[in-house]
């Protein structure tokens, strides 16, 4: 082993040792470790080239957790070896070995559920993950935690057993007995044998046969019934189904076949969350579901979960699905040497059968769910802290407000406000305005300027609190057009910008942008925040296009109400045909004479007129500031008008 440790020396950083160590380092296969100033280990990785590995930990940009554990690092050790699969091994010993913060090890909190019977005169039944050598039985383990819970509430329904930790014999029963949940052996109210009976009856029920064990309860059921014994028959009948309920809790019927494990992940920057869905006999049998941090990268993640994961033998199936392909032969070698199992790990692409996909994908969502709860539990406070630092803002973001503009070529301009709270939305302090100074043209730095003016000059007046952060949907043209209405309402909240093009922050006066790694928390919240601006302006913006679709432009005719609005649609079909209609036909349309017919063609002829000048005012407003190629093409007037925005927008004004 090599051992690198750092010297104080004021004149050289630590960062700097430690990058000159990494460029020392071999070009050849190894395992690395990172430890602190006590000489922890922070964390163990492997590569295929330990010099390239390391070195690429000081180049380029790193996301809030790389950064943490270089500062945090005071030494790194390297050991070659002779090949990767060498490596892998090695890596998985020393996880286990150290168990370092920044590496999955899900050995010591995946243990699974079991039924404990403990070994006493009047035994207790109840749940726990420590098995202990006392003489108890136990049954599981069990999966699916929450469907063991509802199962032992059903037992203690039917089975009248006692609660209470320590069985000593009292004077008067406790609420168990007078609500019917126990029948207080503790004051002789039941006998030994009958006690004994009902746990025979459950162990009869625990014993995992499946088909076999079911058949010999069904049996004892109808022995009792014919036997006159109802309570037994009834106890027996209520088991046999809280048993299938335990064994077929969501169960998904539709699958072929076989046992296999479906493995996905889904990462929020350093924080990754694993979903195993666990097939048996073609059937769901449970879900399992684990949080946890890891420096590595997304190929390697998977391989990783799986070794710390796959702990016992029984737990492996004959086939495993997951979402690469990087690293299946390395596991499916591992799983051979340890356990003699011959398994086939297979990488789900765009080809593979649709069963696959869907059940991996069903996977993959959980996982996806698994992380946006923590975020919502816990507030999304690494990607606060790392927005304070890479901003330079003066306290944590914890109230951001996000601004966009959805128009369809100008018309129904509306702007969106959204508010996030530790991290997350808080959709009671959402609102929309719908914008007055651009209506019929397409200009987003003014239309900008006036949302970001009635909310803050709103909430001064009402003396309510600012934000932390304002996100803009845009780059420094909107972001300077924002801080100028800051400036002149004497507001000094920090603005950034979000450019969807290279997700590119941009600040006021700097055209220089804000480049962030893409798992950086910082930049998935920021992320976050502007595409539910962009979700919640469009929706608005629908609603009111809808509105307007369904209003007859007829209507806005004097005289004309609905029903004679509909018959001029259905015989005119737009204005501009209404306008150069002959007074006849307009008669004749809506039988009415020929003053209100001449009438109705002159205020066609106007209305007519004002729609072909809004056009032309949107077209023109594609060559003023504030409109970008993007944004006009996206209001889709028609071919001409994406065309216009096309030509006119130049490269200064996006």
């Amino acid at each position: 082993m090599n051992d690198h440790n750092i010297n104080s020396e004021p004149a050289i950083s630590h960062r700097e040792i430690l990058h000159q160590t990494a460029l020392k380092a071999p070009q050849k296969s190894g395992v690395y470790l990172w430890r602190n100033e006590e000489q922890t280990v922070l964390y163990v990785g492997k590569a295929k080239n330990l010099k390239n590995r390391l070195t690429s930990y000081f180049s380029g940009s790193k996301d809030i957790k790389t950064r943490l554990l270089i500062s945090r690092a005071r030494s790194i050790e390297y050991i070659t070896t002779d090949n990767e699969y060498e490596a892998f091994l090695l890596e998985n010993n020393l996880i286990k070995k150290y168990s370092p913060r920044y590496n999955i090890n899900l050995k010591d909190g995946k243990s699974y559920p079991v039924i404990k019977i403990t070994k006493e005169k009047f035994p207790r039944l109840f749940k726990t993950r420590n098995i202990a050598h006392d003489g108890s039985m136990y049954f599981g383990p069990f999966p699916d935690a929450s469907a063991l819970d509802s199962f032992l509430e059903t037992l203690h329904e039917i089975y009248p057993l006692r609660r209470c930790k320590k069985f000593r014999e009292k004077q008067f029963p406790c609420m168990y007995y007078h609500i019917g949940r126990c029948q207080a052996p503790c004051c002789k109210k039941i006998n030994e044998s009958t006690y004994s009976e009902f746990i025979e009856e459950i162990c009869a029920l625990l014993e995992g046969k499946g088909a076999e064990t079911e058949k010999k309860l069904q049996a004892q059921m109808k022995e009792a019934a014919a036997s006159l014994n109802f309570e037994k028959a009834a106890r027996l009948r209520d088991g046999i189904k809280a048993m299938g309920i335990l064994q077929h809790r969501n169960i998904v019927e539709t699958f072929e076949g076989g046992d296999r494990d479906y493995i996905a992940s889904w990462r929020e920057g350093e924080s990754v969350s694993f979903t195993v869905l666990k097939m048996r006999g073609g059937k769901l049998l449970g879900r399992d579901n684990y949080r946890t941090m890891s420096l590595n990268e997304d190929s390697e993640i998977i391989p990783e979960f799986m070794a710390s994961y796959y702990t016992e033998k029984d737990l492996i199936p004959p086939e495993i699905f997951i979402m690469q392909s990087s690293g299946t032969e390395f596991m499916k070698r591992w799983i051979l040497e340890n356990y003699g199992i011959s398994t086939a790990i297979i990488a789900v692409n765009e080809n593979s059968p649709s069963i696959h996909k869907a059940a991996l994908g069903m996977a993959q969502q959980n996982a996806r769910e698994d992380i946006v709860r923590r975020i919502r539990e816990r507030g999304d406070f690494p990607a606060m802290e790392e927005l304070k630092k890479i901003l330079g803002l003066p306290a944590l973001p914890v109230r951001i407000e996000g601004f966009d503009i959805a128009h369809i070529g100008g018309k129904f301009p509306v702007a969106s406000l959204i508010h996030f709270y530790n991290g997350n939305p808080d959709k009671k302090k959402y609102r929309y305005f719908r914008l007055k100074t651009t209506d019929g043209i397409i200009d987003d730095f003014a239309s900008m300027k006036e949302a970001v003016s009635r909310r803050y000059t709103r909430l001064m007046n009402e003396k309510q609190e600012l934000p932390d952060l304002i996100l803009i949907d845009g780059g420094i043209g909107q972001v300077n057009a924002v801080e100028s209405i800051l400036n002149a309402l004497g507001l000094d909240i920090p603005v950034a910008g979000l450019a969807k093009r290279d997700e590119e922050i941009y600040r006021p006066g700097n055209s220089v942008p804000i480049q962030l790694p893409k798992r950086s928390d910082a930049l998935r919240l920021l992320q976050r925040v502007r595409d539910e601006t962009h979700r919640f302006a469009t929706s608005r913006n629908q609603e009111l296009r809808t509105k307007e679709n369904t209003v007859s432009p007829f209507i806005k005719i004097r005289g004309i109400g609905k029903k004679r609005s509909a018959l001029l649609t259905s015989e005119f079909g737009t204005l501009q045909k209404l306008s150069q209609a002959a007074e006849s036909d307009v008669m004749e349309a809506i039988k009415i004479p020929q003053e209100a017919a001449r009438s109705i063609i002159m205020q066609a002829k106007q209305l007519a007129q004002e729609q072909s000048a809004m056009v032309e005012k949107q077209k023109l407003s594609l060559s003023t500031p504030g409109t970008t190629k993007e944004k006009a093409a996206r209001s889709k007037i028609n071919e001409d008008l994406a065309s216009a925005a096309l030509e006119v927008a130049s490269p200064d004004k996006i």
